[in-house]
């Protein structure tokens, strides 16, 4: 299975490792377009690709690794996703005078928001509690496996994203849908910047 990846930050750079390591293909696009990630996807293999965002797009399952500030702008230039499994890895931070703070999300959590910009596919929150640092490292540390924390409205599409997690060699912890899971591992949550291990 392919997975499209939409941004080629950090978090972008450490899931196209691990995705790559685990078997699946990865087309991995940004805005600077695809002749820019020509060295990344050279280090990755030939199970990864440059893309345009339209192209990572057309893939089944596409990741958004964009920051929360891009999404408005970005995501309605990629076209219909509807029916397709969409993971949400932001985080809904806004830069002000140096300073990083919560944007005003009206009282809902930040993947219901992105849920309605992209209109009938299948959103999923995951891989936005730990750093890049600890997302690209090895899943397994110190005789566990590292979690990873999923929210969705969908029982089929988390059952999806758990079977990649799994694949890399992460541990999957399913924590509701959208509104009540998504609340919990957002951002200022408090599962943001949990690091567990599962052990057995």
């Amino acid at each position: 299975m392919a997975i499209g990846i939409i941004g080629a930050g950090r978090i972008g750079k450490a899931l196209a490792a691990q995705f790559t390591r685990a078997g699946y293909e990865v087309v991995l696009a940004n805005s600077r377009g695809p002749d820019s990630l020509a060295d990344l996807v050279g280090e990755l293999g030939p199970s990864a690709r440059a893309g345009t965002a339209a192209e990572a797009a057309a893939e089944p399952t596409v990741v958004l690794a964009l920051r929360w500030s891009h999404l408005p702008e970005a995501l309605p230039t990629l076209g219909s996703l509807a029916g397709k499994i969409v993971i949400d890895t932001s985080n809904p931070y806004l830069e002000r005078n140096g300073q990083l703070v919560v944007a005003d999300l009206r009282g809902r959590s930040s993947s219901e928001i992105v849920a309605d910009l992209v209109p009938g596919a299948r959103l999923v929150k995951a891989f936005n509690t730990l750093p890049a640092a600890l997302l690209a490292e090895d899943p397994q540390q110190q005789g566990g496996r590292r979690v990873i924390f999923v929210s969705g409205d969908h029982v089929d599409a988390n059952a999806q994203v758990a079977s990649m997690i799994a694949a890399v060699g992460w541990v999957s912890i399913e924590l509701g849908g959208l509104s009540t899971g998504g609340r919990l591992q957002q951002g200022r949550g408090p599962f943001s910047g949990l690091d567990l291990l599962r052990r057995g």
